[in-house]
């Protein structure tokens, strides 16, 4: 009885932590230094990002989910400068908490010739302090409205999303560059993504 007990408060403390209001996420700043974990791609391989970053610098997408009609233009969007960024010699990830099934799918629909990543515990989107707990009436709608099915295709049935930004990281692994807004309409304009690594 103890031991459920003290499971029981540990998740919850566990879930409280890892959740936040939307309003207290702000993001890692410009000077920060990057996490660069080691991730699961669209076809369940890991890939790891620091040592992607030896070869150059790195763009970070975040997204929510192949469900979301806005990730799927940013995404598309991205893909169509994505030789230009390779002219310049950065890589381009995208990141979310939805299984490589799911970011086959993501895949497919826009035609992303860049690697997806699963984020399986939150564990990037944490440390970049992009996740958030929307509220029961927003998840009900995405799950049921956009068929996001949250509990099913992220890691875990916390139903945590990440604010969508953009990070430009240099080879020194620090951000340079990023886009942040957690108005979930607002991405990062392509041209500027190319404008910041230009300039570094």
């Amino acid at each position: 009885m103890l031991r459920y007990l003290f499971s029981a408060l540990f998740s919850l403390f566990l879930f409280s932590a890892c959740s936040q209001d939307l309003d207290s996420v702000q993001g890692l700043a410009i000077g920060d230094k990057a996490p660069l974990p080691t991730l699961q791609n669209e076809d369940g391989q890991s890939l790891s990002l620091s040592e992607a970053l030896e070869k150059g610098p790195i763009i970070l997408v975040f997204y929510r989910g192949q469900w979301c009609p806005y990730c799927n233009r940013h995404l598309s969007a991205l893909e169509a400068i994505r030789d230009s960024l390779e002219l310049e010699g950065a890589q381009l990830f995208a990141i979310s908490p939805e299984k490589p099934e799911y970011l086959q799918e993501m895949q497919e629909k826009t035609e992303a010739g860049f690697n997806l990543l699963y984020d399986s515990a939150y564990q990037t989107i944490i440390a970049y302090d992009l996740a958030f707990l929307p509220s029961a009436g927003t998840r009900l709608k995405y799950n049921t409205l956009l068929g996001a099915k949250l509990s099913e295709a992220h890691g875990d049935e916390r139903e945590l999303l990440p604010v969508p930004a953009t990070f430009l990281i240099d080879q020194k692994g620090i951000i340079r560059w990023r886009h942040f807004d957690p108005d979930y309409t607002q991405r990062s304009d392509p041209s500027e993504v190319l404008e910041a690594l230009k300039a570094l």
